[in-house]
């Protein structure tokens, strides 16, 4: 691999997007003064785009390591229900968050046991688990919510979900704290190196001594957790579990790390990237709304942004 031309072009890449990041939030200024020149909107993009973020950041370690992950909506699901389940007969929140986040780690370790000891396609694997925990959590709790309104005013509560200073929503920070560690961990830490490795070239990196197995498995672990992570913070803000959590974020993830520039066959992502993307993809529907087109025109922009971004990437990688 040569590093140097990768990491020139990501570089690149990035720059491209936060160009585009500011033109799209320059035109719903343009559009929709009242709207977007007021910090109360962004305000509701930090309380509600961390939950895409956050799972995209996952997804973007899978895609880097040549895999798919598909299972993450219904695993988000799944752990939040285990949380609210264990909260109810326990009353302790911390057995709760870590029931969830046990859980989510758990099915992702399924997925990379399937994925890589039994040689089954990672999108095979993942689209089965996908139906599969959807299906245990609807049985599990037959399609009734659980409410978490004893959370108010618990320390826990506080510190996943709560303002800090009364304005910023933690969860935002919680992203951006994600985004930071996960950065370094994917272009500054061994494991990260191993994943780019193996996304790169598989047969390669077995050759230099990587444990390829392990290192795909972890990736698929790492995408559950956080999957998991997303679902509790969810129904922390909502003070209620639904069993339909997490399904219309698929599409959204998938949007915020393409947008983000993560290459679809591996060896190649950006953290910073995801990050932007997040933003840029959480706030598409309010800026098409706020600038009075009807809301049916969100996917057509979704649509031609991807698409846009993805070509751009596509050429600047071929230029590089």
């Amino acid at each position: 691999m040569n590093f140097a031309k990768i990491e020139l072009g990501r570089y690149r890449m990035q720059l491209g997007l936060i160009v585009v990041f500011f033109l799209v939030f320059a035109l719903f200024i343009i559009t929709s003064p009242r709207v977007f020149l007021r910090p109360t909107i962004y305000l509701a993009f930090l309380s509600t785009v961390p939950f895409v973020g956050i799972m995209g950041l996952g997804l973007t370690f899978v895609l880097v390591s040549g895999e798919i992950d598909m299972s993450f909506p219904s695993v988000m699901a799944f752990s939040g229900y285990i949380c609210a389940t264990v909260f109810s007969a326990t009353g302790s929140v911390a057995l709760g968050v870590l029931g969830g986040l046990v859980s989510g780690a758990g099915i992702g370790m399924l997925n990379g046991l399937f994925v890589r000891k039994i040689g089954i396609p990672s999108i095979v694997v993942t689209l089965g688990m996908m139906f599969l925990v959807r299906g245990c959590v609807n049985v599990l709790s037959g399609g009734l919510g659980k409410s978490l309104t004893a959370l108010i005013g618990n320390p826990w509560y506080n510190v996943l979900v709560g303002k800090v200073g009364g304005l910023i929503p933690a969860q935002s920070l919680w992203f951006i704290a994600l985004s930071i560690i996960l950065w370094f961990i994917l272009f500054r830490h061994e494991f990260g190196n191993y994943v780019l490795f193996v996304g790169d070239n598989e047969g390669a990196a077995r050759m230099m001594g990587i444990n390829v197995d392990k290192t795909k498995t972890m990736v698929f672990v790492l995408m559950g957790a956080l999957s998991a992570f997303a679902g509790l913070i969810d129904s922390f803000r909502l003070l209620k579990w639904w069993p339909t959590m997490g399904e219309g974020f698929m599409l959204t993830t998938f949007a915020t790390v393409f947008v983000g520039g993560t290459s679809m066959f591996g060896g190649e992502g950006s953290i910073l990237g995801t990050f932007i993307g997040a933003f840029l993809i959480g706030s598409l529907e309010a800026g098409i709304v706020a600038a009075g087109l009807s809301g049916f025109w969100t996917q057509v922009i979704y649509g031609l942004l991807i698409l846009i971004a993805v070509t751009i990437h596509t050429l600047l990688r071929r230029g590089g």
